[in-house]
């Protein structure tokens, strides 16, 4: 007779919560995938700006062209500006949740293997039991034997 492993709805519960942690730090690394997307295109679109800027430099602009154009460029790069605020945020969460997920995995190993050890004691037990039982049975086929062949 097999005894269940006691600590088993704490397995459950620990499998369960890394579960959660693996899900949740899949959805903060690609929310930092996004803001690192982000980033990269106002980057891009902020050097094709400056590149018309100058272009229209050398063909020779009114001074509030040329103002409209600065103005915007210092928009686009408080946006960058921004943006590398909101990636490092985002970094500084993925790590947080990369934290939380090797914390909850441990957990979860710690009481796995618990749980295997439980298992491999429980066969040793039934292995254990199966054999003497074996003998029993063998002994009392030999001792039946005995018996007929003394009659």
């Amino acid at each position: 007779m097999t005894q269940p492993f006691s600590l088993q709805p704490l397995l459950d519960l620990m499998q369960t919560r890394t579960d959660e942690a693996t899900r949740q730090l899949g959805q903060l690394i690609a929310e930092e995938q996004n803001q690192r997307s982000r980033l990269q295109m106002l980057e891009q679109y902020r050097d094709e700006y400056a590149q018309r800027l100058r272009e229209a430099t050398l063909q020779g602009v009114t001074r509030m062209i040329l103002r409209n154009y600065q103005d915007f460029l210092a928009r686009i790069d408080e946006a960058v500006k921004q943006q590398k605020i909101a990636v490092e945020n985002s970094e500084r969460s993925t790590k947080t949740g990369k934290e939380n997920w090797q914390a909850q995995n441990k957990q979860l190993k710690a009481i796995d293997t618990l749980s295997q050890r439980h298992d491999a004691r429980e066969r040793y037990r039934e292995n254990k039991h199966d054999q003497k039982l074996q003998d029993e049975f063998s002994t009392r086929k030999f001792g039946t034997r005995e018996d007929t062949d003394s009659k």
